[in-house]
């Protein structure tokens, strides 16, 4: 049985479904046990991460991609109004460098994360018990391929009706055998 997010997804109900199978795909989504980064989990992520060490906005997203062994990357759509909302909670302080800004954890950061260290434990061990980088990355490839061999065959404006439903059955059929994996 397919989810309710594949099937949106095939009958192509706009681009807001297509985001919401893609971060499924990612593990971000429900598949596998549980969402990736459940509601508040960033903000203490990235709260953890600062007490580590003052950081800049893309240390943060390169640090938590590598966490997640390449399977989420936070934009930074994301990533800056969290820094921002925990500046204005005073939790952290931002210094400019150049055109950077340096954040690094307060006082206020310290006590608002003491609570949270149960929780955080498991967050982090849960992000890093995914799987590495090494093991996505054909993964990866194998997509880009598809997409790219997609684009050279179905950009041919000479292509027929039957060529686009023979491409599509392929691709469902692909669907279907790695959700049964």
């Amino acid at each position: 049985m397919r989810s309710r997010h594949h099937m949106q997804f095939m009958c192509g109900e706009g681009p807001r479904q297509e985001r919401r199978f893609m971060r499924m795909e990612r593990g971000f989504g429900r598949r596998g046990g549980g969402r990736l980064l459940e509601q508040g989990d960033l903000r203490t992520l990235v709260l953890h991460l600062i007490s580590e060490a003052p950081r800049h906005g893309y240390e943060l997203i390169k640090a938590i991609e590598e966490m997640t062994g390449g399977a989420y990357a936070p934009s930074p759509g994301v990533i800056y109004p969290t820094l921002t909302m925990l500046e204005e909670l005073g939790q952290v302080v931002a210094a400019t460098e150049g055109s950077k800004r340096l954040f690094s954890i307060t006082d206020a950061g310290r006590e608002a994360l003491a609570p949270a260290k149960p929780a955080l434990d498991i967050m982090l061990a849960r992000l890093s018990a995914g799987p590495s980088r090494d093991a996505i990355m054909p993964v990866r490839r194998a997509m880009e391929n598809l997409k790219m061999a997609l684009r050279m065959k179905l950009g041919n404006r000479g292509n027929d009706a039957e060529t686009m439903r023979k491409a599509t059955a392929m691709i469902d059929d692909l669907v279907h055998k790695i959700e049964e994996l």
